[in-house]
């Protein structure tokens, strides 16, 4: 048998899609949710798969990247006209559209090496949180709308 929990953050994000056909072209945003799916087959001394917390601690200032930024595609002809005073919230792809699977993708692999790491981490009232190297992130879902949603992880 195994444990599973999920972890959900919300970031305000936008996006454009140099290779859609129609609209997504344009630079647009969405009210995206992050779910955080993680699995174990024990629990822990406190018995948790983990703590939500560490969690939290682990890709809060991963995600806050993310939050009011606009993600563009290193070709896309429009990324040359972008002002400068607007590209500290820009994120650039090499050469990749940044679909909301893309996305889902990044925060994966950024997670699943929090979790290798076994890091340990710091609230603000000096509280240690630590993610268990067992863990298993089995997957990471982004929403695009509230109809629709990408998916990255394990089969």
């Amino acid at each position: 048998m195994i444990y599973r929990v999920c972890k959900s953050f919300e970031i305000e994000n936008g996006h454009m899609l140099s290779k859609h056909p129609g609209r997504c072209k344009l630079p647009h945003g969405h009210s995206r949710r992050v779910e955080l799916v993680i699995a174990s087959d024990q629990l822990d001394q406190n018995d948790m798969v983990c703590d939500f917390k560490a969690l939290k601690l682990a890709v809060e200032d991963y995600l806050d990247q993310y939050d009011h930024a606009l993600m563009i595609n290193s070709n896309d002809p429009f990324f040359a006209s972008i002002p400068e005073q607007y590209r500290a919230r820009l994120i650039v792809l090499d050469n990749e559209d940044p679909t909301t699977e893309v996305l889902a993708r990044r925060i994966y692999e950024f997670v699943s090496s929090q979790i290798k790491a076994g890091g340990s981490f710091t609230d603000p009232n000096g509280n240690v949180f630590s993610l268990p190297t067992h863990l298993v992130l089995e997957r990471v879902r982004v929403s695009e709308t509230s109809s629709s949603w990408a998916e990255y992880g394990r089969v």
